[in-house]
Formats: C-alpha cells, structure tokens, sequence
C-alpha cells in the first residue's frame, strides 16, 4: 500500500484511532477491537511499553486496517516501523528526519504541526498530511479560517477531540480527527464507530456546495 492509498483511507474514515497504554497486551486488545469494530486505521503510540511489538504482532495478523505508529521522534524508528509492517508514522512534532525517513521508505508520515509555517515546511519536504497539535489549543473556526487562505492543506487535529467533536472538525475542514481513549479504551468501540461514521457522514453532506 502506498502513502497515498493510505491517506485515502484515512480521509475515507475520518478518524485515526490512537491506542496508547500502559502495557503491551492492553494495547494489542485495545487495537484489535477497534479493527473488528471497523476502524479502519489504528495508530499504536511509541509511549505504549512494546509498542512496535504490538504493531509487528497487528500487521502479520493481516487484517484490512491500516496499522501505524504515533509519538514517532526520529528517522530509525521509522525505518523500524516500516520494517514491521507499519503503513504511516504520526509524529507530536515537525521533524524535517522523520518526514524525509518516511518518504524513502514509501509509508504515510503526519508530523504535528502548531503554525501554518510549519505545515506548509512538512507539506514542502513531501508529508502526506499534518497533524494538528494540540488541537484543543486550536478551534474548528479557526481551521476553518486558515483553510480559506491554505484550502489544499489536508489536516487531522488531534489532542483533546471526543468523538462528539469530529463533526465540528470535518464541517470546519479536516480530512479526519485522531480520537483516542474514548474510541479505543472502550470495551465495545463498535456503537462509538457507528456513531463516529453517522456524524462524519453528516459533515460532509453538510459540506459539499
């Protein structure tokens, strides 16, 4: 799968699950529920005890999502991922390393980003997209307000979003929204996914001329 087929589903999704744990196992429950859910990309955050071990163990079950890594810091943790399986890195920063690492190894990399000087750097050196981050300190009118000036910048604000939140986000503009405790800690994702799809189908209705 390339980058751009793995953007793809992520904007086809609208969101992007983030597991983040205490513990290996937890993780690799976490994340498998979500898949059968119908998540269909989950990213295992680097802060999670045997976090490439849970995306080694993900990728070679073959399922249909799209696994990754986020709180990515560096280019061999890239090549790390990628040598897993791993199909797109997320990164809490710009690092004009990660995103060159990503984009050698044909994966999709989001760095975070805090100024629009900052996601053009990334989009420039060939992100497939920006994280925004922390996008609690953002609003969605205030996305809006930049994508009027910079339409062609795809966005997924993470940090402090619910899953009540993603429709403001997509009607403001993203391409999708990092959710991640209160999508993947759940014992059954399944309702909070439908209900994710049912409000992200509604924004872009809403949207669209």
């Amino acid at each position: 799968m390339t980058a751009q087929e793995t953007f793809e589903k992520v904007h086809a999704s609208g969101v992007i699950g983030i597991v983040r744990t205490s513990d290996e196992q937890t993780a690799l429950d976490q994340a498998r529920r979500a898949i059968k859910a119908g998540l269909p990309v989950v990213e295992v955050s680097l802060t999670t005890p045997g976090g490439l071990g849970v995306i080694e163990t993900l990728a070679a079950e073959g399922h249909e999502a799209s696994i990754g890594a986020g709180t990515v810091l560096d280019a061999p943790t890239v090549d790390a991922v990628a040598d897993l399986g791993g199909r797109l890195v997320v990164s809490p920063t710009f690092d004009p390393e990660v995103v060159a690492a990503a984009v050698r190894r044909g994966i999709a990399v989001f760095p975070g980003c805090f100024t629009p000087s900052e996601m053009l750097a990334a989009m420039a050196l060939g992100a497939t997209g920006v994280k925004i981050f922390p996008a609690h300190v953002w609003s969605p009118s205030a996305l809006a307000g930049m994508l009027q000036a910079l339409p062609h910048l795809p966005c997924i604000p993470t940090g402090g979003i619910g899953p009540n939140d993603v429709g403001d986000w997509i009607r403001a503009g993203a391409v999708a929204a990092g959710i991640g405790s209160a999508l993947t800690a759940v014992a059954d994702p399944g309702p909070v996914v439908r209900r994710l799809r049912a409000s992200i189908d509604e924004a872009r209705a809403a949207s669209t001329p």
